[in-house]
Formats: structure tokens, sequence, C-alpha cells
């Protein structure tokens, strides 16, 4: 029997399966007494060994039947649910997933699941499950993992022109107060770069859970010899060796270092297994419960070329619109008109066809909030608001890392011990909350946490040491000026080194890669109370509603959602403050970006003595654009101006307008300073 052409299908039931299992299975930890989330989490583990054994995957059949016998002991009442049991089953759930994730990307789906297969026999029979330390000999290697998020950092830390280190140090035999020359060594890596990972994990290594040999993961600028030769300068250090990460290696997810004759005791092997499958795991669309006949899978390519054929359409669209003006024929008109009206239901319809709820994204938070509150001894309860909002699926896909750090970031940095907050008059348990909404063409993603906050002094103290800012522009700044200089690059305020999250490096990919989707990033903040990183995401990446603005014989188009209204002034209504040509706008103080200065337009040397202007806005920002003439408003199809022409300044792409004319689309953002 052919079974390729049923993959496909088994793929996507497979992750709804253990997506199922997962949710469930916190569900049970929160509930341990309720019988029926057991029966749920039966039903899908049983559903995916039969699809598994049909599909010919025994090893993915083999495993899910496992942990179905350690199931079923728990709904027959012979085994009751403890922590133990839940961390082996979920370490289970995240073998299935891994060798689901191996037949996606065309391999066989095996994989060495015999620890976990030893731990659920065990298990089944009533006894307490056994984790082994794994030495590592001197004729074996090292390897340092990295999830999806590390390898982000370091790729984009690559494009930024910094350099990627894996540093692996040695303390000398016999050597008293390890855990002092560790901090040493991080203090002084922590000055030519930014750390990224440490293996050991950075709590082993300062209860000195290791051997004498640690590795180390940075960026820097700095050279590999420079580096080396600074942490031998460390007492008690017998040996530090650099390697150079390539591009290759990073996309790789791990490296490896040759090590010496060392044991390193690790985690218990399902922590260390899970922890590692929340980081890569990745947001997939997930089916909200399908109705039988009245859904069906659609592949993502298809929609995305439906949907290139509709921006085509809408450029006709837009041709037909202005021969019918020009004409000006009664049924011409009329017929356009209609097909007007249509064509913007298709696209309503095309558009909801390519939304996705953001619970796509949000479901793999629980169980990465439930390990780390393990992995930084606090209490932490995560509570998730909005999660039927939809966004565009391009969208959905590039927002899942950014989301993972922000709430790394609040944990680690943000809610404070279980003491501390006691000690500070606030409940035991923190609390973080990840909230969706829609606003307009947008919506917005926070995440909200009540712990210390983000203290001012410390960020400008940080910044004005790396030369962020000047002493001059810290006495103009705003309070969410101040706070947003921590998504400068190289910025931390961190006092001691964390594999969760680090404030510099990853902050600065967030920003980064929430800019390149038309989105923003705000931050507020009251020392004391808590922090609030607010996203601001466009609801689609394709087709946008412009504002046509015309200058001498060029024409550009300024996305609607960032223009507050439109203006015509004076000559002598411009005014000049700080060699800045500003208006008094409503009471405000307005700067003025004449666009044909940004862009080089040609012009004949007149004195106009009237100005059209675009007021706009990016946060509490706001700016005036200086245009010739106002054209009106459209629909317009958003296209990428290619490799080709890279990177142009406050250009986001161009567009066809009706009559053949391309039309640029200006980048409001990158005007507003």
């Amino acid at each position: 029997m052919e079974m390729n052409q049923y993959l496909e299908v088994f793929i996507e039931e497979s992750k709804d399966h253990l997506q199922n299992c997962n949710a469930q299975l916190l569900e049970l930890e929160n509930n341990p007494q309720d019988l029926k989330i057991v029966n749920e989490i039966f039903r899908s583990a049983h559903t995916l060994k039969g699809m598994s054994a049909t599909m010919g995957y025994e090893d993915l059949a083999s495993l899910t039947h496992n942990m179905e016998n350690v199931l079923d002991a728990i709904r027959n009442e012979k085994l009751a649910v403890t922590t133990t049991i839940m961390d082996v089953v979920f370490s289970a759930v995240d073998d299935l997933e891994e060798m689901i994730t191996s037949i996606a990307g065309g391999g066989d789906g095996k994989r060495d699941v015999s620890n976990v297969v030893k731990q659920l026999e065990l298990i089944e029979k009533g006894e307490q499950p056994v984790v082994i330390d794994k030495p590592i000999t001197s004729d074996q290697s090292s390897v340092i993992h990295y999830d999806e998020f590390e390898r982000t950092i370091l790729l984009q830390s690559l494009e930024q022109e910094y350099l990627a280190y894996e540093l692996s140090v040695k303390i000398r035999e016999g050597c008293l107060l390890k855990a002092a020359r560790v901090y040493m060594v991080f203090d002084l890596l922590e000055k030519m770069g930014e750390v990224i990972k440490s293996t050991p994990p950075s709590d082993h290594l300062e209860e000195e859970n290791f051997d004498q040999e640690f590795c180390v993961t940075l960026v820097s600028k700095e050279s590999a010899d420079l580096i080396e030769k600074a942490v031998l300068t460390v007492s008690e250090i017998e040996q530090a060796t650099v390697h150079t990460m390539t591009i290759e290696s990073i996309q790789k997810g791990h490296m490896e270092v040759a090590a010496t004759s060392q044991t390193i005791h690790e985690k218990p092997t399902v922590d260390e297994v899970k922890k590692m499958s929340d980081d890569k795991q990745k947001p997939e669309e997930q089916s909200k419960g399908a109705i039988i006949n009245k859904t069906i899978r659609v592949n993502i390519d298809r929609l995305d070329v439906l949907m290139n054929l509709f921006e085509e359409l809408v450029i006709d669209r837009g041709r037909l619109e202005q021969i019918s003006k020009e004409l000006n024929h009664g049924e011409l008109n009329e017929t356009v008109e209609r097909m007007s009206r249509i064509s913007g239901d298709l696209q309503s319809i095309i558009l909801n066809m390519r939304m996705v709820p953001v619970e796509t994204v949000f479901n793999r938070f629980p169980r990465m909030v439930r390990q780390l509150t393990r992995d930084l001894n606090k209490k932490i309860a995560l509570n998730i608001i909005g999660q039927d909002t939809e966004l565009d699926r391009t969208v959905i896909d590039e927002i899942g890392d950014p989301l993972v750090h922000l709430l790394r970031n609040a944990m680690d940095h943000g809610v404070e011990t279980p003491e501390v907050r006691v000690a500070n008059g606030k409940p035991e348990e923190g609390t973080i909350v990840l909230r969706a909404y829609h606003s307009g063409n947008y919506v917005f993603i926070e995440i909200e946490d009540d712990g210390a906050g983000i203290s001012k002094d410390r960020v400008l103290q940080k910044a004005l040491s790396k030369g962020i800012v000047t002493d001059e522009l810290i006495r103009t700044m705003t309070d969410q000026q101040i706070f947003e200089l921590i998504m400068a690059s190289g910025f931390s305020t961190a006092e001691t080194v964390s594999d969760i999250s680090g404030r510099g490096v990853g902050l600065d990919v967030v920003k980064t890669t929430i800019e390149s989707l038309g989105g923003s990033i705000t931050i507020n903040s009251t020392e004391g109370k808590g922090s609030i990183f607010s996203v601001q995401l466009p609801l689609t990446l394709s087709i946008i509603s412009v504002m046509l603005v015309e200058m001498e014989k060029e024409k550009y188009a300024i996305p609607l959602s960032s223009i507050i209204e439109t203006a015509v002034v004076k000559n002598e209504e411009i005014l000049h403050a700080h060699d800045q040509r500003v208006i008094d706008f409503r009471g405000k103080v307005v700067p003025l970006v004449f666009l044909k200065e940004v862009f080089d337009v040609l012009t004949e040397d007149h004195l106009d003595e009237i100005h059209s202007i675009i007021i706009v806005r990016k946060g509490d920002k706001m700016a005036g654009l200086v245009v010739d003439s106002f054209i009106g408003q459209q629909e317009v199809v958003l296209k990428s101006l290619g490799n080709y022409m890279g990177d142009v300044f406050a250009i986001s792409g161009a567009t066809i307008l009706g009559d053949g004319q391309v039309a640029l689309i200006v980048d409001c953002n990158s005007l507003i300073q």
C-alpha cells in the first residue's frame, strides 16, 4: 500500500494529538484526580499509536504503547499522579515530537529512546524511575546543543559583525572555590562581549556541580587570541581554548568541542530533554477541534498562490477604476463599482483564510513556564488572555521566538524569588499575564509581570558606561525612552550570568524581528511593581491601505495606519528650533520632514507659499511629512524591493498603481526619530 500520499495528513494529525497531550498533561498536573483528563490523553495516545503502526513507524508506535500503559494504570487507579511520573511522560511526549519532526523533515523517525522506555516500564511496575548520570571520557566529545532561540541570537549577531565563540575552560585539579573562579571568568567575558550559554548551566557552576572543565558560548567583537589570553590571566585556570563558530555549525544546532576526562553531573535526563524540546518547539497550525464534514486541511502553499493571484487582481482593479473615471461611461462605472465590492468581499475571505489564532504560538508557553519555574526556584503563574485573537500566518511563523525571549526575560529578570517577594509584601507566587487583542488594523501582544520592574538609574548608568547615551541626551529622555535602552545592542543589566535570558543581544534581536514584520515594541515599567512589554503587529503584510502623495512627478504611498491627519500650512507658520524646522500642531511642537530632501527628488528652484503636510505617529512621537500634493486613499499590494536593491532608508517596499506606475511605500517609523 502506497503511504506517501497520506504522509502530510499523518504529520499534521500527529502534531494535533501531541499538542493535545501536552495541554491535557498540564491540566492533569493541576487536577490529578480528574480521570476524564487521563481518558482524553489516552485517546490521543491510542490514536497516534494506531496511525504510526499503519504508516510503518514502529519505533513511534512502540514508545506510544509504553506511554499508553502508564496512562492506563493511572486511569484504572493503579498509579497516582506524581511530579516524577509527569516528568517522564512529558519526556516521552517530547521524544515523540522529535520523531514526528524527523519524519516531517524527510527522516525515518528513529530515535534512541531506551532511557525513557526503561523509566516508563519501571513506573508501570510501580517502581521509582532511575536517572543515570552521563560521564564524558577522554575519547568522547562534549557536544553543546543550541535551541532555536539561541541559534537565532548567534546568527543575528554574526550579521551585526560580531564573532561567535565557544570557549572551553579547565580549572586546576584541587582548586578550592571553583565557583569563584567561574565568576571571575564570566565577569571578564561580560566585559568583552555577551554570554549566550554555558555548559553545564550556570546554576550547576555556581553550586560547583561539575569537575574541572566548563564551556561558555560568547558573542564578541574581540579576537579569539585576546579572549584566550584574558581568561588565562585568572588564577587557577589551567587551560582555555577558543573555537570560532561558523554559520554552518550554528544552523546545525550543535558544535562538537574536544573534551578532556571529566564527569558532568547533569540534571535528570528527563528535565534536560524536556528543556531542550521546550525551546525547539516551533509554532505550528493547530486544529481547534475539527467538526466532521465542516472543515478541510489546505496546504499553506496553496493559500500563498491564491493570495498572489488576488494581489494581481487588486492591481488590475485599480487600473479598471482609473480607466472608468477617465471614460466616464455610466454602465462601465456601475460594473466596475460592483466588481470592486465583490473583490473587496473576496479579499476579506482570503485574508481570513490566512488568519491563524495566536494560541498556536501560546500553546507551548505553559510547558516552558512549568520547567523554568523549577530551574529558577520561583513560583510563577502564567495567565493567558485572548488566545483566540487571529494573526496572518506569515506573522505567526516569525513571532514565536521573540515572545519566548520576552517571557524568559520576565521570569528571570522580572519576577523575584519567593523570599524577596514576601519580604517586599507581595504574594509568594508571581504572575505573568500574556495578553493578545485587536486594535484597528493591528494586533497587540502584551507580556505583563508583577515583578521588580526596571530600575531607571541602573539602566542609565549602564547606558552611559557603554556609550549608548550622553549626559545631554538623558535630560531630554522620557521614562519610556529610558526603558527602551535595554533593547540596544550589547546592553545588559544582569548582575549574574543566566542561561534563561539576557538583556542585550537577545532583546536587540527581539526588536529587530518585530520591526522587520512592520511592528513595534514599547516598554512601561514601575520599579517595585512590574513591567509591561507591548508588541504591536500588523494584521497582514500583503495588502495595505495607503495615502498616495506626489512630489514633482514621483508618487509615494504612506500607510494609513501611521497617519493621524493631513494639514496645509503656510510658509510663515514654519518655525525653527534646535536647527530643526517645526510647526505648532494643536499645541504640540511637531518636527517637519521634507520628503524631497530625504529621497533626493529633483525639484525646481522656487519657494512654496503653502505646504501639504501629513502628520504621522510612532508611539508617542509625531512628525509632519511635507509633500507637494495629495492624490487620495487606495488599497495597494506591498511588494518587496528584492535582494538587488537591498535595504533603502525609509522605504519598506513598492507597489504597482492602476496606471502601471511604481510607487514607493514610505516607512514612517524610520523617519520619526
